[in-house]
């Protein structure tokens, strides 16, 4: 598994870079705070209910949760499913919030 760090993530964000983010983290800890990704909560991704994003198989796919570790289950699941670049944001929204 892929890992990238918040340091680098924020630095492709404020460069522009268009990043696909996955928020895996529930609906709740999503609308308290959130960096844009879109919600699929992590039962949803073992269940392999990943309609809104199959479009994405081939790109970069930047996964995170609160702490890195429900996002690190996702990056395995998604990698069996074919998804070909997926990495674990290290540390979550947690150390995001830290950070930033």
């Amino acid at each position: 598994m892929q890992v990238i760090t918040v340091d680098e993530l924020k630095e492709r964000i404020d460069r522009g870079e268009k990043i696909n983010l996955l928020d895996v983290r529930e609906p709740h800890e999503n609308a308290e705070f959130n960096i844009g990704g879109v919600l699929i909560p992590v039962g949803d991704i073992r269940a392999l209910q990943t309609e809104q994003i199959e479009a994405l198989k081939d790109q970069e796919i930047v996964v995170y949760c609160r702490s890195g570790n429900r996002s690190g289950q996702a990056c395995l699941v998604l990698e069996s499913a074919g998804f070909l670049n997926v990495k674990n944001l290290a540390g979550g929204m947690l150390a995001w919030r830290e950070k930033y």
